[in-house]
């Protein structure tokens, strides 16, 4: 039987990959989770957990050497995706320590763990398209060879995982493929990236629990979207399909819009009119990554994949997300 092991499996992506997994394959899953993750995610799964089924959950954290070796002994991966991370861009300005502690040792010291397996499994390391940052003009569309330039302590510490997973690779001949994925969302997506915040906002008004008023921060970064459910079929592809040790690829749809555009569509979704929108200066970065448009051209060319879910759709999933949860009774804050 295959094995695979998913780190960060109780997050946005990694929920839905073991969502995609479940569905389309018959590997048994071990998903790696910090003692003190939330489960929201994957309370949906429990039930297979509960019950030996086809999903493991082993405890482990990126900053705990002896835990990540435990982890990965016991599951004895045929496939690792590395999806764990401090993954959010803003949060990073104010604790750069642990995300460069997180994101570039957590993912030294997984794969050095990964190193001595006698499975020998094939990893996805994933970076992100914040490693490009602030790019001119003359270098769009995004290229995999555009130069890092980053813009917040999280864009920095992907750059660390982005050669380390190629190091490892050149290095020791490990079996590392490396993307840089573009803004990817859907259900599920942290209420700190702005889509997400805009709907779980959008469904508070509706559910009478804040005034007619959503807090933004830039709305003029442009950026190139696609759904989160295309974005982990397109990383079950690249790593099962004819794959190239130490390749690395740009991976992103082809909805391009501004990020008050985004609110836009939203807000044209909501129940309740006449909402105000009104600038947080606390929403705004102190640079950001402005213009992500991706050429993708390297892994549509060697896959066939592409995006599928209409941008409309994702943000209407989203919405109804966050509706669900909003009306479940839980009291939310508004960030």
């Amino acid at each position: 039987m295959t094995r695979c092991f998913i780190t960060g499996i109780s997050g946005m992506v990694g929920s839905h990959l073991a969502d995609y997994l479940l569905e389309n394959t018959d590997w048994d899953l071990w998903g790696m989770i910090r003692w003190r993750s939330p489960l929201d995610n994957i309370e949906h799964l429990l039930d297979l957990v509960n019950t030996n089924g086809r999903l493991k959950l082993v405890y482990a954290d990126l900053n705990d050497e002896i835990a990540l070796r435990n982890a990965v002994e016991k599951a004895k991966p045929d496939y690792v995706f590395h999806l764990a991370a401090q993954s959010y861009p803003r949060t990073s300005f104010d604790s750069p320590l642990e995300t460069y502690n997180t994101n570039v040792l957590g993912t030294s010291r997984l794969l050095e763990v990964l190193k001595t397996q006698i499975t020998d499994p094939w990893i996805h390391v994933c970076a992100s398209s914040e490693v490009f940052g602030r790019v001119s003009k003359d270098k769009i569309p995004i290229d995999e060879e555009c130069p890092f330039h980053p813009a917040s302590p999280y864009a920095i510490s992907k750059v660390g995982t982005d050669l380390i997973g190629r190091f490892h690779a050149e290095a020791y001949n490990q079996k590392i493929i490396t993307t840089r994925m573009f803004t990817h969302t859907g259900p599920r997506r942290g209420d700190v990236f702005a889509e997400s915040t805009f709907a779980k906002q959008i469904a508070m008004i509706e559910n009478d629990q804040i005034l007619p008023v959503i807090k933004v921060g830039n709305l003029d970064s442009l950026r190139t979207y696609s759904d989160v459910r295309d974005a982990v079929r397109a990383y079950y592809i690249m790593l099962t399909e004819d794959p190239i040790k130490g390749e690395y690829y740009n991976i992103g749809g082809s909805h391009v819009c501004k990020i008050g555009d985004v609110l836009e569509t939203l807000l044209g979704m909501s129940k309740v009119k006449n909402i105000s929108i009104e600038q947080d200066s606390e929403r705004f970065r102190p640079i950001d990554a402005d213009l992500q448009i991706p050429d993708t051209t390297k892994f549509t060319k060697k896959s066939g994949w592409k995006a599928e879910i209409p941008f409309e759709q994702t943000m209407s999933d989203l919405l109804d997300y966050w509706r669900t949860r909003v009306s479940s009774g839980k009291q939310h804050l508004i960030r």
